[in-house]
């Protein structure tokens, strides 16, 4: 069997797109599907809500240590086996996440599904290089860029509508038939390359290390560690990456981009993107606390009013990538990052017991900014790569999504954990991701002069 490197014929597309669809969005929806069901979780297992926070966490960390060196091995294997076999550990970890009735088998089961999550996402890119033709590519990174963006922010409202019927364990759960479904629709893949390239161990586990030290120091930092235990993970962090920055200099196709971080505009948009997902994960890990223990909703109550910030982003993400075409992404992205700035501010500024409509439209202001900043910001990020470097690119905009949630996780625990507490962490984390998001607009605009040498 050929490799397909000129795209599906229609009808195999089709069904190949529907195995991407689905995988991908359970994938990405589960890094915060629990977001809304943990005051629920801490309740049932008694721990405390900084304790809960590793749900959320372990996932994240697992998935974004893993990234890189599975995308690697996807060159050499091929994409289709890396999917699968991620799709597969991703099913069964998700079964034994409903099954799990302590908070450190939890843990564990998360940390197993993150890995099987991180085989999905890691080739999810690279395989639509042969599922569309090149002259259709756009259309199916635009599609794939929806679905994901999409997802990221649909979690809490899937998570609310399951827990409006059915105990938490059942979040988790959902995943089984729907798994099951993606993993017949896998039959339609095609066939990628393989490189012929021997798999670079060694640069796998160095990036595996430095961004494992990193998320998890940061992680220890939010539960209160010793100071000097979280200065060692720093230092490790700084030897790890240190090490594997040298050992990529140079090679043809490092498993870590420094070749592409070396464009300005390409380093710039990671920045945004790591900004502008912190500040996203800050605001969804903090609301439903904020909104539960704060103004006294339930959790269904709390995915209704977090709602609109999906339901905006799907109908606005389409038209600014179209508009992106015309109007530099820089402007458009820096645009939508103040208003979800001015949105999440507004939030910090709601009274003791506000209206459920004075709730939802600041939060679908938060969605309109976020809309318009996402796909604009993953168009200039790809074309700002070679073609032949759009694998590495790929893999960078995955990982910058993810580290930018992990972090944003990581601080919400720090905020409603051994800094401030519950009680008022919410409303300073929720301050703490408008400054981010504010920040993350100026970095965009400054990426007006780097567009125009693109």
């Amino acid at each position: 069997m050929q490799d397909q490197t000129d795209g599906l014929p229609p009808p195999q597309r089709y069904w190949a797109m529907a195995a991407i669809a689905v995988s991908i969005a359970l994938a990405v929806m589960d890094s915060s599907i629990a977001n809304v069901a943990l005051p629920v979780i801490a309740r049932d297992l008694d721990v405390p809500p900084a304790d809960v926070i590793l749900v959320v966490n372990a996932y994240q960390i697992a998935t974004i240590l893993s990234l890189l060196p599975f995308s690697s091995l996807g060159e050499k294997v091929g994409h289709e086996r890396v999917y699968r076999v991620g799709l597969v550990v991703f099913t069964a970890a998700s079964v034994a996440c409903a099954l799990a009735n302590s908070l450190e088998a939890l843990i564990v089961a998360r940390t197993i599904q993150g890995f099987g999550a991180a085989g999905l996402m890691s080739v999810n890119t690279a395989l639509l290089r042969y599922i569309y033709p090149q002259k259709e590519l756009g259309k199916g990174v635009g599609v794939n860029a929806l679905i994901v963006a999409s997802a990221s922010v649909a979690g809490p409202t899937v998570g609310a509508s399951i827990l409006s019927i059915a105990h938490w364990p059942w979040i988790f759960a959902v995943n089984l038939p729907l798994g099951l479904l993606a993993l017949v629709l896998t039959r339609f893949l095609p066939r990628t390359h393989r490189s012929g390239r021997r798999f670079d161990t060694a640069s796998a586990l160095l990036s595996a290390a430095t961004f494992g030290t990193l998320t998890v120091g940061v992680e220890q930092a939010t539960r209160g560690q010793s100071w000097w235990i979280v200065g060692l993970f720093a230092l490790a962090f700084i030897g790890f990456g240190t090490a594997l920055v040298r050992r990529q200099a140079g090679r043809p196709a490092p498993l870590l981009p420094v070749d592409l971080l070396g464009i300005p505009i390409f380093a710039l948009s990671i920045a945004v993107s790591i900004g502008s997902f912190t500040a996203q994960m800050l605001a969804f890990v903090s609301m439903p606390f904020l909104f539960q223990h704060s103004f006294g909703l339930t959790a269904v109550q709390t995915g209704l009013v977090i709602t609109p910030w999906p339901l905006i982003i799907i109908l606005v993400a389409p038209v600014a990538g179209r508009m992106s075409d015309r109007i530099s992404p820089g402007l458009l992205g820096g645009i939508g990052l103040l208003v979800m700035a001015v949105g999440l501010f507004l939030l910090v500024l709601l009274p003791d017991a506000p209206h459920p409509v004075d709730i939802g439209w600041r939060v679908g202001l938060c969605g309109l900014g976020f809309g318009l900043f996402q796909s604009p910001n993953n168009r200039v990020l790809l074309a700002a790569a070679p073609r032949e470097r759009s694998g590495g690119a790929s893999g960078m905009l995955s990982t910058a999504r993810l580290l930018g949630q992990t972090i944003g996780a990581a601080l919400a625990g720090l905020a409603l954990g051994p800094v401030i507490g519950s009680q008022n962490g919410a409303i300073w984390a929720l301050g703490a991701a408008a400054i981010i998001a504010g920040t993350s607009a100026l970095i965009s605009f400054s990426r007006l002069a780097a567009q125009k040498r693109v």
